[in-house]
C-alpha cells in the first residue's frame, strides 16, 4: 500500500508532506522510518551534532549528555540492524540514503565521481583466470554498495573507515581517496560532496581530539614542572632561565618534554606566580607598616598645624619605628603620606570641634537675646518703654541685670541691646502712628493750628470735645503734642533761614546795581544821600524792606573801592621804592605803607591747599628718603650773596683760595662791564640763568644722580 506521506526539501532541510491532509512537518513520520528507526525512536538517548561537527548523545529525561555512545543506544542499533539486501540491475527502485531510488541515481552518481574514484570501479570489473585453453575470460565483480537506512548511518559508516584506515587530519582529500577507496564502506555515502564534507568532519574532531589530549598532557606537565621548580628554593622570582636550566636539568620532569621552547614557557609562567606572591607579601607587610606607622602617630603629641620637618624628626626618634624592620619597606613619600592623612584627621576634629563651640557660643548668644527681649517686655508693659522712649531713660533699670549684662561683649551677628531696645521703640511707634492720624484729623477738621505759644492745657481741651480723640490717654497726646510743636518750631526757623538768604541775595543784587551805575559813576567819596534819588526807582532797592539794609549795600560798595584805590597806592609807591633803593635811597615810612593791604576774605579753599602742600611735601620727603641721596640745595638770593660779599669785602678778610685764584661770584659779574669779561665767562652766566628759569618746583624737584646734562628738555637727567 502506498504511503500517504512524501519527502521533500527546504534550503538543504528535508521535511515531510501528507498528500491528504496537506499537513508538512519536520518530523519522520511513523510508516516511512525503517524498523531500526523505530527500535531509536523509543530510547530516551537522542543523537545530535555539536557545531564542530562532533556527535554527542542526549537523554530527554535525565537532561545528561555524553560524547561516548551508550550502551542501551548501542544494543538497540545492534537488534535493529538488518544485513542489507543485493540489489539486481533490473530490481525496482528502493529507498536509499540520499533521498533517491539506485537505479536513476546509478548514472548520474558516476558522472559526478572524479577519475579516482571511477578508476576504483573500472578495477571492480576486472578479467578472469585464463583457462586451460589459455583463453582470459570475462567475470564481474559481485560485491554489492552498502544500503543504510538514514543519513546519518551512513555518515557513521563512512568515518569509521576514516578511523579503520588511521587517516590524519591534516591529509588532503586525494590522498584520504586513494586510502579508501577500495573498501566497500567508501559507497556508504553516495555522493562524492557529502564524503569530502564528512572526511573535514572526522577531521575537525580529530583536530578537537588531539588539542584536548595536548592540553591535558600540558596541564600535567605544567603541574609536574611546577612542583620540580619548587622543590629548588634557590630559584626566585628575580632568577632567569639561562641561570635556572644547569640546576633542573638533571630532573626526571625536565626530560620529559624534548621542546626547550616548553620548558622555557613553563619556567616563566612559574615565575610569573613568584612575582606576584612577592608583589602581594610586599603588599601586606607594606600595609602592615603603615597601620603601625598610624598607631605610632596616634601616640605622638602632634597638633594639626604641626610641620612635616618637625614630624618628620619625631618619627624617626621613635623606638619602636626604629627597632621594626618593618618600617624599612616604607619610603619616605609612604611615611609623608601617612603624616598628611593624620593632619588632616587632626584638622577634621579640631574644625568639627570648633564648629560645636561656635553653635554653643551661637546658641548661648540666641538665649541671652531672648532672655532681654524678655526684659524689654517687662518694661514695656510696666509703661516704662514707649513711643520717642530714649536708651538713657530706661538704662539705669537694667544696667545692673544679669539679662542685660549677659548680652554685653556678644560679637556674633546678632542685635546689641541697643538694637533690640529701638526695635521695640518702633513697634510703639507703629502702634502710636494710628493714633496720631486721629488726631491730625481733628486739628484739620477744628481749623485749628498748632504754634510755638500753644501750650498742652489748649491742645488737650481741644482733643477732648472729639469723640475720636477723647479715649486717647494723656501720655500719648502729650507726645504727639511734642513732636508737633517741635514740628512748627522747626518749619519756622528754616522760613527765617530762607528769609535770611532772599535778604542777602536782595542785598547782593543792590550792590551790583550801585557799583555799576554810569551816570554819574559811583566813587570812593560818594555819600548816600547822593546815590539814594538814582536808585530808588530800582526793582532791587524796592527788594529791600528797610532803608538800613539798603545803605548797608551802599557802604560795602564804598568800602571795596577805597581798598582798590589804596591797593594801587601802594603798588605805585612800592615801585617807586624799588627804584629808589636800586638808587641809595631808602624811606622807612614806606614799611607802614606796605604793611597795608585789602580786607581779607574768607578763603573756602585754604584748608584743602595747605593740606595738598603738606601731601606734596611728605612725598617729597619720602622719595629723598628713599633713593638716600640729599635734595640739591635751595639756591641763595643774589642779594644775600651780594650782602655777604660786601661784608667780607669790607674787613678785606673771609676770601677764599678760590676768590685768590680769579674766582668771580655773580655780584661781581653784575658791576663789572661786559666788555671786560671774557667770552666763556658770558656764556657761563647765561646758561646757569637758563637753568635757574627752568628749574622744578620746590615740591617738584628731581634728585640730582651726577650725570646730570641741559638739553632741550629742561634739564633732563639721565641715569647710566
Amino acid at each position: 500500500m502506498a504511503s500517504v506521506w512524501s519527502q521533500a526539501e527546504s534550503s538543504g532541510r528535508i521535511y515531510y508532506y501528507n498528500t491528504v491532509t496537506k499537513a508538512t512537518q519536520w518530523t519522520k513520520p511513523e510508516e516511512l522510518m525503517t524498523p531500526s528507526e523505530r527500535a531509536l525512536a523509543n530510547q530516551p538517548w537522542k543523537q545530535h551534532t555539536s557545531p564542530e561537527g562532533r556527535p554527542y548523545w542526549y537523554h530527554g529525561e535525565t537532561k545528561q549528555t555524553t560524547w561516548e555512545m551508550p550502551e542501551v543506544y548501542k544494543n538497540a542499533l545492534a537488534q535493529s540492524a538488518q544485513p542489507p539486501k543485493p540489489q539486481m540491475p533490473n530490481s525496482a527502485p528502493q529507498f536509499v540514503a540520499g533521498g533517491a531510488n539506485s537505479f536513476s541515481s546509478q548514472p548520474q552518481q558516476r558522472d559526478r565521481d572524479d577519475y579516482g574514484e571511477r578508476i576504483g570501479q573500472d578495477r571492480q570489473i576486472g578479467y578472469g583466470q585464463m583457462d586451460i585453453n589459455g583463453a582470459r575470460g570475462v567475470t564481474f565483480d559481485t560485491q554489492i554498495d552498502p544500503n543504510y537506512a538514514t543519513f546519518e548511518e551512513g555518515e557513521a559508516a563512512f568515518i569509521s573507515l576514516l578511523r579503520r584506515q588511521k587517516v590524519q587530519p591534516d591529509w588532503t582529500w586525494e590522498q584520504t581517496m586513494r586510502a579508501t577507496i577500495k573498501d566497500p564502506q567508501y559507497r556508504a555515502l553516495k555522493d562524492p560532496k557529502d564524503r569530502k564534507a564528512a572526511f573535514e568532519k572526522y577531521a575537525v574532531e580529530v583536530r578537537l581530539q588531539e588539542e584536548d589530549r595536548a592540553k591535558e598532557r600540558l596541564a600535567k606537565l605544567r603541574t609536574d614542572f611546577g612542583t620540580m621548580l619548587r622543590r629548588h628554593p634557590e630559584i626566585k622570582h628575580y632568577t632567569r632561565w639561562k641561570t635556572a636550566r644547569p640546576i633542573i636539568e638533571g630532573e626526571t620532569i625536565f626530560r620529559s618534554t624534548n621542546d626547550d621552547t616548553e620548558r622555557k614557557q613553563l619556567f616563566e609562567e612559574y615565575i610569573i606566580e613568584l612575582k606576584k606572591a612577592h608583589i602581594e607579601q610586599e603588599a601586606m607587610a607594606r600595609k602592615s607598616a603603615m597601620d603601625e606607622l598610624v598607631q605610632i602617630l596616634k601616640g605622638l603629641d602632634l597638633e594639626p598645624y604641626t610641620r612635616w620637618a618637625e614630624a618628620d624628626s619625631m618619627i624617626r626618634s621613635d623606638n619602636k619605628f626604629q627597632e621594626d624592620s618593618k618600617f624599612l619597606t616604607l619610603s619616605k613619600s609612604d611615611i609623608l603620606t601617612a603624616f598628611e592623612n593624620h593632619i588632616k584627621s587632626l584638622e577634621r576634629t579640631f574644625n568639627d570641634e570648633r564648629q560645636r563651640e561656635k553653635n554653643s557660643k551661637a546658641r548661648r548668644e540666641r538665649q541671652n537675646r531672648d532672655r532681654f527681649l524678655d526684659l524689654l517686655s517687662e518694661l514695656r508693659a510696666a509703661g516704662k518703654i514707649k513711643a520717642g522712649t530714649k536708651w538713657m531713660s530706661i538704662y539705669p533699670d537694667i544696667k545692673d541685670d544679669a539679662r542685660y549684662t549677659n548680652m554685653l561683649g556678644q560679637r556674633g551677628s546678632g542685635s546689641t541691646p541697643l538694637d533690640l531696645f529701638w526695635d521695640v521703640v518702633e513697634e510703639e511707634e507703629r502702634t502710636i502712628r494710628i493714633v496720631r492720624n486721629d488726631v491730625y484729623d481733628v486739628l484739620e477738621d477744628k481749623r485749628y493750628e498748632v504754634t510755638p505759644k500753644t501750650t498742652f492745657q489748649e491742645f488737650l481741651a481741644l482733643m477732648s470735645t472729639d469723640r475720636r480723640t477723647t479715649s486717647i490717654s494723656e501720655d500719648t497726646l502729650s507726645l504727639i503734642f511734642a513732636r508737633l510743636q517741635e514740628k512748627v518750631v522747626r518749619k519756622s526757623e528754616h522760613d527765617q533761614h530762607a528769609n535770611e538768604r532772599h535778604q542777602r541775595r536782595n542785598i547782593d543784587a543792590l550792590r551790583s546795581k550801585i557799583k555799576h551805575l554810569s551816570n554819574p559813576p559811583i566813587t570812593a567819596s560818594s555819600t548816600w544821600e547822593t546815590i539814594r534819588p538814582q536808585i530808588a526807582h530800582m526793582e532791587e532797592f524796592k527788594a529791600l524792606e528797610s532803608d538800613d539794609l539798603r545803605r548797608q549795600a551802599f557802604e560795602k560798595v564804598i568800602r571795596r573801592l577805597r581798598e582798590k584805590e589804596d591797593d594801587h597806592a601802594d603798588r605805585e609807591r612800592s615801585s617807586h621804592g624799588k627804584r629808589d633803593r636800586r638808587n641809595g635811597h631808602y624811606d622807612p615810612r614806606d614799611h607802614g605803607r606796605e604793611a597795608r593791604h585789602r580786607t581779607p576774605e574768607l578763603d573756602i579753599y585754604e584748608a584743602e591747599r595747605r593740606k595738598a602742600m603738606a601731601d606734596r611735601e611728605r612725598v617729597y620727603s619720602t622719595k629723598a628718603g628713599a633713593t638716600g641721596l640729599s635734595p640739591p640745595p635751595i639756591p641763595v638770593p643774589r642779594s644775600r650773596e651780594r650782602d655777604r660779599h660786601e661784608r667780607l669785602g669790607s674787613r678785606g678778610e673771609g676770601r677764599s683760595e678760590r676768590d685768590r685764584r680769579g674766582h668771580r661770584y655773580p655780584s661781581d659779574l653784575e658791576h663789572t662791564p661786559r666788555s671786560a669779561r671774557g667770552e666763556e665767562d658770558v656764556g657761563r652766566e647765561r646758561e646757569r640763568d637758563r637753568l635757574y628759569a627752568t628749574r622744578p618746583a620746590r615740591g617738584e624737584r628731581e634728585l640730582d644722580y651726577g650725570d646730570s646734562r641741559a638739553g632741550g628738555a629742561g634739564g633732563r637727567r639721565r641715569r647710566g
